[in-house]
């Protein structure tokens, strides 16, 4: 995708989340329990998140997410603390795509903006430098888009907590998806992926402990650099291994790039499974057409039976101007599970809130959450659906009693 459509993009996230500040922070001071809190102190949070860089396609959702749990508690009067209500506000910095500035950035929130809770970024190589510096200064942070695998393996957390799907359930759906739709292939896989710490996980662990266990024969597997431009000649020896199923995991320019350069080469898998780099509405319209087909693992929409998952989307849809992402329901989540935190120990004593987020137990908008699985303490696993980009939109096809359409194979020839 170019710069000018992401700057595009980028504005008109931005503008239409102002826009909703004002109109919640106009209803908020209408009512009296508002105008009561607007004179104490406000409560603080923040989140070091990429507006711009590799991975400002997710970052904007995150915003919104955010800024929408927010401004939903400020228009109700905001957080009672001892007998006082607070608005609460929302500081986010841009970590430019890069775990050094995430870092950064966190420890800015917590030493001068003096948040109370944090946010986290999107994707292993930006959450987990951010929450480890949240952990370091003993500061909750409810996480989203981190992979729950690659989460755990960083840290033992103790004031760190993620939702979002398992990597092992991710990595097994295409796999599970072909054979319960009973999809005849020639049981024949390659799989390419970059060196961050999710994409080692899933590509070069996962997916071919999956691929054994469903009898399918690695054809081709190969490991790139993040940041990789030219894929010539790995394309030319997927193409040369005559797998018909293609799985990758990169971030989205990179996914871009490969599709990009598959028709170059003319090759047009029967599947194709890009993690991370396909989720964003970004990838669909770089590619147009050439998006057609291409499947990505996913975890809500709004056909889920979640209180208000309808409603978000077509809220985001209205304010933005955009078609709906997944990842506006868990990080609209993660910031009401921090929020509400907040609300239950009635304090802004970071200990308390830390353990008003343990016992977390609520049905949410992205699906049930609490942090009871002894097995994953600090996290709250996600089902895992499987997406395909079909004509420009996002069509849920497995499992099928959630499916909003079918699963497109083979992948029609590109245009």
């Amino acid at each position: 995708m170019n710069s000018a459509n992401k700057s595009s993009w980028a504005r008109k996230a931005a503008m239409a989340t102002v826009t909703s500040m004002v109109l919640a922070t106009v209803a908020g001071c209408g009512a009296q329990a508002a105008t009561t809190a607007s004179k104490a102190t406000p409560i603080v949070i923040g989140a070091s998140i990429p507006i711009t860089g590799t991975f400002a396609a997710f970052g904007g959702y995150l915003k919104w997410g955010y800024q929408h749990a927010v401004n939903q508690v400020n228009a109700a009067g905001g957080i009672t603390i001892g007998g006082v209500k607070h608005l609460v506000k929302l500081d986010i910095l841009d970590d430019e795509s890069n775990s050094d500035v995430t870092a950064n950035n966190v420890q800015r929130l917590i030493l001068q903006d003096h948040v109370v809770g944090l946010l986290s970024s999107s994707t292993p190589p930006l959450v987990n430098p951010g929450a480890l510096v949240a952990e370091h200064y003993k500061i909750p942070m409810v996480a989203c888009s981190d992979p729950i695998a690659s989460f755990e393996a960083a840290h033992k957390w103790s004031y760190v907590w993620d939702i979002f799907f398992y990597d092992p359930n991710l990595a097994e759906t295409p796999f599970m998806m072909l054979q319960n739709l009973k999809i005849q292939t020639n049981h024949k896989v390659a799989i390419i992926y970059d060196n961050s710490p999710d994409g080692m996980e899933v590509g070069g662990t996962l997916w071919p402990m999956f691929a054994k266990k469903y009898d399918f024969k690695v054809a081709y597997t190969a490991s790139f650099p993040t940041g990789t431009t030219d894929f010539s000649n790995i394309i030319q020896s997927i193409k040369a291994s005559q797998a018909d199923v293609v799985l990758v995991d990169t971030d989205t320019p990179t996914a871009i790039a490969i599709r990009q350069q598959m028709k170059e080469y003319g090759f047009n898998p029967k599947m194709l499974d890009i993690e991370k780099g396909a989720e964003p509405l970004q990838y669909s319209i770089a590619l147009g057409p050439l998006a057609n087909g291409t499947l990505v693992g996913g975890y809500w929409g709004p056909n889920f039976p979640y209180p208000g998952a309808a409603q978000l989307a077509n809220l985001f849809e209205k304010q933005t101007h955009n078609t709906w992402s997944q990842h506006i329901a868990d990080s609209y989540t993660a910031a009401q599970v921090l929020l509400d935190a907040i609300a239950r120990a009635g304090s802004t004593n970071a200990a308390k809130i830390n353990a008003a987020i343990a016992k977390t137990n609520k049905t949410y908008v992205v699906g049930p959450i609490s942090f009871t699985n002894k097995a994953l303490p600090h996290a709250s696993a996600l089902p895992v659906v499987e997406d395909q980009w079909q004509n420009g939109k996002v069509v849920l096809v497995w499992p099928t009693n959630r499916a909003t359409g079918k699963f497109l194979y083979p992948i029609p020839p590109a245009q």
